[in-house]
């Protein structure tokens, strides 16, 4: 790809947003970052992605972190910043990628090549879609649903201005009960060749 593309997609858990991600990443042909993106950054700093997996995407935890003069013990928010900075550097280096939360929409904000997007769902299609992917009883989905989908706004409601799905942190925020993953896909790929002028 010749321009430089880069797609942030928020999701709500069971909407099929990281599918719509993917599928994004493979009709334009670039890099898709989504917990790779940890390996990359642990590789990058001489760490294991292992010992930092748990960390990912997860608010820092208020009872046992402090500041010091700016300082900060929390793993939470070190793993935070070091993948805010590798996004950043991707982005400035020119390269072209999609990336899967990680608060990239607003981390990258006004850049000229981003183009960021929300993925949202019907609570019985995102159910149906959570029980069949994950084979799990009515009751076990929708504990699930629930605690990722705090555990994801509580991660970017700490890190960011504007609230986890406020409509105002994205170009396009789409609702793919409506048209299925490939219909989603279909006008989100539109709506992205036209925003970059192809």
């Amino acid at each position: 790809m010749e321009k430089q593309l880069i797609i942030s997609v928020g999701r709500e858990f069971g909407s099929g947003g990281h599918l719509i991600a993917e599928k994004l990443s493979e009709r334009f042909g670039i890099k898709l970052y989504d917990n790779n993106l940890l390996l990359e950054v642990a590789e990058k700093h001489g760490g294991c992605a292992e010992s930092i997996k748990k960390y990912d995407e997860t608010p820092k935890s208020r009872i046992l972190s402090r500041t010091v003069r700016g300082y900060n013990n929390s793993p939470e928010d070190i793993v935070s910043q070091l993948q805010f900075d590798f996004i950043r550097e991707l982005a400035e280096k020119g390269d072209s990628f999609v990336i899967v939360g990680r608060c990239a929409e607003t981390v990258l904000k006004g850049h000229p090549a981003l183009v960021s997007l929300f993925v949202l769902g019907d609570y019985d299609k995102k159910l149906e879609r959570v029980i069949q992917k994950y084979s799990l009883s009515e009751k076990e989905a929708k504990s699930l649903m629930k605690t990722t989908d705090k555990k994801r706004k509580s991660y970017h409601n700490y890190n960011c201005d504007l609230h986890w799905g406020d409509s105002r942190l994205y170009e396009i925020s789409i609702n793919s009960s409506r048209l299925g993953i490939d219909g989603t896909v279909e006008i989100l790929e539109d709506y992205i060749n036209r925003r970059i002028g192809k």
